[in-house]
């Protein structure tokens, strides 16, 4: 089915955003990992794998409308040193994916893509409850101290 041509760019730049925050997610969770903190380890994983979800999902969905997934182009990764840091940078990149899924179901609408729509949609609820989880880290780091909090993520 060819698809809207417009739609599928977005489509593009929302798989950019997915794939950088993939790539921005990994890397927390490695340093983690080498920090000795396996629960943040195992959270920045579980974040990188349902960023990649996302991605292949809109793959899919730019093939399905005859469009050609642009996977090289990624944007500035933002590597925090320490976890406070990482949170932000995370936050921040959850910020743009909410706002930029919330134009692309948008368009989506006024095209009548209605299937790409709920796809979009899809992926917009489990972006909120990415910022919803990262916030409430932040929150918990704010209430206990950072040194308190990492105590808990061994």
């Amino acid at each position: 089915m060819k698809g809207n041509t417009a739609l599928i760019a977005t489509l593009n730049a929302l798989l950019s955003d997915e794939l950088s925050a993939t790539n921005q997610y990994i890397v927390h969770s490695e340093m983690s990992a080498n920090w000795g903190y396996t629960k943040l380890h195992e959270y920045f994983e579980k974040r990188a794998i349902d960023e990649m979800k996302h991605a292949e999902k809109l793959i899919g969905r730019i093939l399905f409308l005859e469009g050609l997934p642009m996977v090289s182009k990624l944007h500035d990764i933002k590597i925090g040193s320490d976890l406070n840091k990482q949170l932000d940078s995370d936050h921040k990149s959850e910020e743009g994916a909410i706002a930029s899924y919330n134009a692309a179901i948008v368009l989506a609408g006024e095209v009548k893509d209605f299937a790409t729509r709920e796809i979009l949609e899809k992926i917009l609820n489990d972006e909120d409850r990415h910022i919803d989880e990262i916030e409430e880290l932040q929150d918990q780091i704010s209430q206990m101290g950072l040194p308190l909090f990492l105590t808990t993520q061994r």
